[in-house]
């Protein structure tokens, strides 16, 4: 009975003292792990303190759109910075969203790189798909009109030629013109020009100054599509249907087509009207 007291008390001693040991070990390592950590922390305070890391010209930012890297002027044009900058200071994300604002970009990302130091942005423009003109009046005391000239997206968005072209100087430029004020066409343009690219009758210019009578000039001549409304691609569906009109009557003696009403579809021959309906439309 004694040796087993004896054992036991033993084996106890045994067992705390290698407790004591794990539990100064762990304090040991946690130490180590604290210093490690520390300085590693500083390590890399300081490395990002060093002069090395700062903007010192555009030079050291880069800006590509697709495979398009843009240039000196380019970028001096849309990162506004001063310099010298401290790299670390830079905030990514507020130059990517100041970028977005500006008309000509869709998209924009931001990065920084460390070897060498410098910024990686990579923009998504916006597709011209219209050349548009709008004539405005200079003054009230002059009739002198002005001619503002943009370019616009499928969506609606406006953009300056100047500022398009400096971004992209060897771009070339849609064919399709549309004159009048943006604001007079910004709400139906894109259902609009969705309708008029899927069509099979070309369109060459789209005037919108008159807000009571839409006018297109196509292939087949003047077309009135009257009042901006829902029913504006159903128009142009009805205009495709026309598209063999040319084969039945001499284009020279087109002067418009009316689209105004869809029911009672008119093509102005020679001073003469000829009423379309629905039926003898695909007879054409």
């Amino acid at each position: 009975m004694a040796d087993i007291v004896s054992v036991s008390r033993t084996d106890l001693a045994q067992r705390r003292k290698n407790l004591r040991r794990q539990r100064q070990m762990k304090i040991i390592q946690a130490i180590w792990r604290t210093f490690a950590i520390s300085g590693l922390a500083g390590g890399l305070l300081w490395i990002a303190i060093q002069p090395i890391w700062v903007l010192n010209t555009p030079k050291q930012i880069v800006i590509k759109s697709g495979n398009q890297l843009l240039s000196d002027d380019a970028i001096q044009s849309l990162v506004v910075l001063s310099y010298p900058q401290s790299l670390w200071r830079i905030q990514p994300s507020a130059i990517a969203e100041s970028l977005k604002k500006q008309p000509t970009i869709a998209q924009a990302t931001v990065s920084r790189r460390l070897f060498p130091p410098g910024l990686i942005i990579e923009l998504q423009e916006r597709v011209p798909v219209a050349i548009t003109q709008a004539y405005t009046v200079q003054n009230q005391r002059s009739s002198n009109k002005q001619v503002a000239v943009g370019l616009l997206d499928a969506s609606g968005v406006w953009m300056p030629l100047a500022r398009y072209k400096s971004l992209n100087p060897t771009a070339k430029f849609p064919t399709l013109k549309v004159i009048g004020l943006p604001q007079q066409y910004r709400h139906y343009w894109p259902q609009l020009y969705q309708a008029i690219s899927e069509s099979s009758v070309k369109v060459a210019e789209i005037n919108c100054q008159d807000p009571a009578n839409l006018m297109l000039k196509t292939e087949l001549g003047t077309v009135y599509l009257g009042v901006p409304d829902p029913q504006l691609p159903d128009k142009i569906k009805v205009l495709a249907q026309m598209r063999h009109l040319p084969a039945k009557i001499n284009s020279s003696q087109i002067e418009y087509i009316d689209l105004k009403n869809l029911e009672t579809p008119l093509v102005q021959v020679n001073q003469q009207n000829r009423k379309l309906t629905p039926k003898n439309l695909k007879k054409l």
